[in-house]
């Protein structure tokens, strides 16, 4: 008589419909609240500045609390892995453009950011058959500063307060620039290494 292996019991699958993907989809809908509150009176009305500040504030939270959720809980979908990502670079994209076109942030801080996001996320497909990438702790502390640049530009602070602003954008482009650098040479490390193993 053999031994039989054990059969397994399947795993259960995760619901699309989760809270996650919920925190997920909902920083999505925020994206278009919070450029309605920023472009009131053009940008110069102090407490819709005050609202606009507080969406973003909200909506960037909630990506944080949507990855770890997902992970804590088994909550990891790929709906979750393409939509996070998209609403991420939604709520800063739209932030940055948004004040570009108020005339408050240089266009070149704005297209420095955004081709930097657009790159890695297609280095991402370029290298997914090999392999994911994980973040980085420059990538993270990247992300925070980004949220506490565009923080600082939409908030009506005083006058005096815009050169501060300023060095803290400019800290958050030098971030970007750096890690995005990081980030394909990781990519090609990575792609390389994928190639090698299959012809092994």
């Amino acid at each position: 008589m053999t031994d039989r292996p054990p059969v397994l019991p399947e795993p259960t699958p995760v619901p699309l419909l989760n809270a996650a993907n919920l925190l997920t989809v909902s920083r999505l809908v925020l994206v278009p609240v919070f450029l309605l509150a920023l472009f009131v009176q053009d940008g110069h009305d102090t407490g819709w500045r005050l609202i606009a500040a507080g969406i973003f504030a909200v909506a960037s939270i909630t990506d944080h609390v949507d990855g770890r959720l997902a992970r804590k809980h088994g909550l990891i979908t790929d709906f979750g892995k393409i939509a996070d990502p998209i609403a991420d670079k939604a709520l800063t994209g739209s932030a940055l453009i948004g004040l570009s076109v108020l005339g408050e942030l240089a266009w070149w801080v704005t297209i420095v950011i955004a081709v930097r996001e657009i790159g890695v996320t297609l280095l991402r497909f370029w290298v997914i058959r090999h392999g994911v990438i994980p973040a980085s702790p420059g990538g993270k502390l990247k992300t925070l500063v980004q949220i506490i640049a565009i923080g600082a530009y939409i908030l009506p602070f005083p006058a005096w307060f815009h050169p501060v602003a300023v060095v803290i954008m400019g800290i958050a482009v030098a971030l970007t620039v750096v890690t995005g650098l990081d980030y394909v040479v990781r990519a090609v490390r990575l792609r390389a290494r994928g190639k090698r193993a299959v012809a092994s």
